[in-house]
């Protein structure tokens, strides 16, 4: 079994225990006793309390099993039902630390094999070089909003599902709508008439065109959204192309969005 060395243990704890976003004082107690790992130093800062306990966890057992079962258990999504802000920065950061031991949570909690990181300026020059290319397809301004370092710290997977979720958070704010998915995409989009228009439907191409345009937008939120929610377990390494053209299409989607209109309803 391999181990993790000190500076990605220290770089663990630091994230874990990070203190505007991390675990709480009490988390870490509680964390600590379901993943059996012995609190040696429970009155030191989190960050130092979490390295020294996963140290002596390590060297003890001479694996890092329980280690890695703390950060399972650290990152269940349903732990953070209360208070959901408080979990993609602190998977971020901890994808961070993980990158250098080709190791990555994903949106699911799941902890998984990644692409090894050898430098701290992978995720940095991923994001400019990603923008970059986006910029000069002319890609949605909403959607370039994804393109940041933190969302590609492990792949280029969370960075587009995150640009997907901007469409269905669009689509609220025009309609006032509360459903996810493909049930909003129903309600926006179909009917006679829809609610959201994207042309005049005036003629049986235009109508055509209406149609087509909502199953594109259920295929969207199909082949991440609902990826998402329902497999247990995520794991999609996507390249650089693939990004690119699946931002585009997102990026289509939010400029219809923008021209949408509302017909009056008799």
């Amino acid at each position: 079994m391999a181990f993790f060395t000190q500076p990605q243990l220290e770089a663990i704890a630091e994230a874990l225990g990070d203190t505007m976003n991390g675990l709480t004082g009490s988390e870490i107690g509680h964390l600590l006793a379901s993943a059996k790992i012995a609190d040696t130093d429970p009155a030191l800062k989190k960050s130092h309390r979490l390295y020294n306990a996963f140290a002596h966890d390590q060297n003890t057992r001479k694996d890092r099993t329980h280690v890695m079962a703390f950060i399972r258990k650290a990152m269940k999504p349903e732990r953070f039902v209360r208070d959901p802000e408080r979990f993609e920065p602190m998977r971020a950061h901890l994808n961070r630390a993980l990158s250098f031991a080709a190791l990555a949570v994903d949106a699911t909690g799941s902890l998984d094999s990644s692409e090894k990181a050898t430098t701290l300026g992978e995720a940095a020059r991923r994001a400019q070089e990603l923008r970059a290319d986006l910029v000069s397809r002319g890609v949605h301004a909403d959607v370039l909003r994804f393109c940041r370092q933190e969302l590609l710290a492990d792949n280029y997977f969370h960075a587009v599902l995150e640009a997907v979720k901007s469409v269905a958070d669009k689509i609220r704010t025009r309609t006032g709508l509360t459903d996810d998915g493909q049930g909003l995409a129903d309600q926006a989009f179909g009917g006679s008439p829809p609610m959201l228009a994207i042309n005049a439907l005036r003629t049986e191409s235009e109508k055509s065109e209406q149609k087509g345009f909502l199953n594109l937008v259920k295929g969207t939120f199909g082949m991440f959204r609902n990826t998402t929610a329902h497999a247990a377990r995520i794991h999609w390494h996507m390249s650089k192309e693939d990004a690119e053209d699946l931002f585009s299409v997102v990026s289509l989607i939010h400029r219809r969005i923008d021209t949408a209109v509302m017909p009056p309803r008799i």
